[in-house]
């Protein structure tokens, strides 16, 4: 392999901020006088969480903290170090603290990757004040950090860096080396990176080396030169919610072209297809329902296909599927059903079915009273007679209230034309 320009270390790293007036971004945060920076720039920080995406600056950040801060600080990453090395480092901190009254400032990158068990042994260092604890951490700290530990660690939400922000890092980065690139040429780079400096800045080292590698002073077709971009979406992190939620009430919006964005990106990022036909069939039913009973027999065709034929075959099965999702006529009426039913089963658990519907195999069970007055719908004309099928408390009781919307209009016509004055409907539009 071509050993690297900047072989000592990467680009990323080379460029890294040593303080506040070379740090790009996170301006709701960083900025003067906000309550981040005072506390960092006071040597008065406390136990914090910095969440955000790949690339927005929390390690920048530290290597600050680090630099200005008199108390010891160590550096700790949860995905290359475990438990083992971490106690003693906590240890240390608390004989430190016992002796001096100076806490130690540990930073632990990922600590997502921490079970809670792990975490747990972080929590009386933290609590004591031995150990000012700053987790790095590209997941949702709600379901990844423990809420003891959580509790007693502020919160700050990085944001994914603007355009312009890579633009400046790029352009830093620019004064490494002879190499030069128009701003369209940046650009590019700035857009496909997704607000992640640090794609950004290995995609520009890269362009540069392989500029070199052929000869080229000024980069006029960077996209030719790299030959690929970095997709935002990342299947392992929170984009896997909001991107599958963003597909669901696109099409619930009736917006199929919004739908088949959300489906691109997932798929083109390499998303399991299975994943997304799961819960395209599970809209099918919760969303659109009897509205259009057909669109749960194409969901479930999608899935099939999916799993039939695979990647990259399968993308117009599932597109076939969502679109038709979206434009299908829409009600929520058996999801409401089930759980308005749901919600009276567990209010309730102990109601037994009324005596006429139970089946009665035995003379003793007949004796009893096991379906007694019970008709057959059969043998009246129309095949339909009222009768209460419910437990006795829930006489008339109405859980599935169809729409006026598609098929259900139809449906609740036949529904209050069968049950007239025995049950009575909402009017849902």
């Amino acid at each position: 392999m071509q050993k690297s320009l900047w072989s000592e270390e990467p680009l990323a790293s080379k460029i890294r901020p040593r303080d506040f007036s070379e740090f790009v971004g996170q301006e709701h945060l960083l900025s003067k006088g906000m309550p981040l920076r005072v506390a960092i720039e006071s040597d008065k920080l406390y136990s914090c969480i910095l969440y955000g995406p790949p690339g927005s600056g929390k390690t920048s950040l530290a290597e600050i903290i680090k630099n200005r801060t008199k108390n010891n600080f160590k550096h700790f990453s949860a995905a290359t170090q475990g438990v083992g090395v971490l106690k003693p480092m906590m240890k240390e901190a608390r004989d430190n603290f016992t002796k001096t009254g100076r806490p130690t400032i540990i930073f632990v990158d990922e600590i997502h990757r921490f079970s809670k068990s792990q975490q747990d042994t972080m929590l009386p260092y933290v609590e004591e004040g031995s150990v000012i604890l700053i987790g790095a951490t590209t997941e949702n700290p709600s379901f990844e950090i423990i809420p003891a530990l959580l509790s007693r660690c502020r919160v700050f939400t990085f944001k994914p860096l603007s355009k312009e922000n890579v633009m400046v890092i790029l352009k830093k980065a620019l004064k490494t080396t002879n190499v030069t690139f128009e701003d369209s040429e940046l650009d590019v780079i700035a857009e496909t990176s997704g607000g992640d400096a640090r794609t950004a800045l290995n995609s520009l080292e890269e362009a540069i080396e392989l500029a070199t590698q052929k000869g080229i002073t000024k980069v006029t077709n960077v996209e030719k030169l790299i030959q690929r971009s970095i997709p935002r979406y990342r299947k392992h992190a929170d984009e896997h919610y909001d991107f599958i939620s963003a597909l669901h009430k696109s099409m619930r919006g009736s917006d199929p072209d919004a739908a088949v964005y959300y489906l691109a990106s997932m798929l083109e990022s390499g998303e399991d297809p299975l994943y997304i036909a799961r819960r395209v069939v599970r809209f099918a039913s919760e969303d659109i329902g009897l509205a259009d009973p057909r669109a749960l027999s194409i969901a479930i065709d999608a899935y099939q296909a999916a799993h039939f034929i695979g990647m990259p075959e399968c993308t117009t099965a599932l597109t076939q599927a969502v679109i038709y999702c979206a434009v299908a006529a829409k009600s929520n009426a058996v999801y409401r059903a089930y759980s308005k039913a749901s919600e009276d089963v567990k209010a309730h658990p102990y109601e037994k079915a009324p005596m006429m519907l139970r089946n009665a195999p035995t003379k003793f069970m007949k004796d009893l009273g096991y379906g007694k007055g019970y008709v057959y719908q059969h043998d009246v004309k129309g095949a339909f007679l009222v009768q209460n099928y419910l437990p006795e408390r829930l006489k008339g009781k109405v859980f599935y209230n169809p729409t006026n919307r598609g098929l259900e209009s139809k449906i609740k016509e036949k529904l209050k034309r069968l049950w007239n004055g025995f049950k009575k409907w909402e009017d849902v539009q």
